[in-house]
């Protein structure tokens, strides 16, 4: 994957960080009707269903943690809470939405990071997405090293669906990035990698995980893993 596409596609979530609630609350180019809108919902609520049922607990980190509609809800199960972003931007409003201390915010590459420690559990949303395929193995790894032995990992992100994205947006597609634009208009190309959640449970099997993957009726996979052998500590950069 040309690295212009990853530099581009840090600089669209910088830009987009103001709008990108608007995407996950269905409002403005996102909005398809009130009958779309709450099985989005409804398919949403299901999602954080499985996430509080993972018992997500301890020292806990959140990968490109964004705008903080999923840090919300990390925050009262976590002693500690680790969150990770490129976008400065939208860390400046998670920190507005939680409003808590108990946060550690973190700028940074997440291509480029190394953990600092190893955590109990990791959570990602609506990340493995924009991993190329030719960095996903060594993001896997990453994320194996930054866990503890016991530690678990769960993750959300979407599934390839029309409806998902803005009025205004090309056709979604499987070729690996998208086009995006900006409520000005602007357009900027980012990575986009739909999973089929049965291929995807099948190529974590085969780095080492174990778990299980699942799909919502129409718009979102969700996985709860955990590695089948532990490793230890030994950064590398993606």
């Amino acid at each position: 994957m040309n690295s212009d596409i990853l530099k581009e596609q840090v600089e669209y979530y910088r830009q987009r960080a103001s709008e990108y609630d608007e995407w996950f609350f269905r409002q403005g180019r996102y909005y398809r009707g009130e009958e779309h809108r709450q099985q989005w919902f409804f398919e949403v609520a299901e999602v954080e269903t499985a996430l509080r049922s993972a018992a997500p607990s301890g020292d806990i980190l959140e990968l490109a943690c964004g705008t903080g509609l999923w840090t919300r809800h990390l925050l009262p199960f976590a002693t500690h809470l680790t969150a990770v972003d490129a976008s400065p931007e939208a860390i400046a409003l998670n920190q507005q939405r939680l409003g808590s201390a108990s946060v550690e915010y973190i700028i940074a590459d997440l291509f480029e990071w190394c953990p600092p420690q190893q955590f109990d559990f990791i959570f990602f949303g609506f990340w493995l997405s924009h991993v190329p395929m030719g960095k996903f193995v060594a993001f896997w790894q990453m994320v194996k090293q930054a866990l503890k032995p016991d530690g678990r990992v769960f993750f959300v992100d979407s599934l390839l669906n029309q409806q998902s994205t803005a009025l205004n947006h090309a056709a979604l597609h499987q070729q690996g990035y998208s086009h995006r634009k900006l409520n000005n208009g602007r357009t900027y190309r980012v990575v986009k990698i739909f999973h089929e959640p049965t291929q995807l449970e099948k190529s974590l099997q085969n780095l080492g995980w174990s778990g299980s993957i699942y799909r919502t009726a129409n718009y979102f996979l969700y996985g709860l893993v955990y590695p089948a052998i532990a490793v230890e500590l030994n950064c590398q950069t993606v």
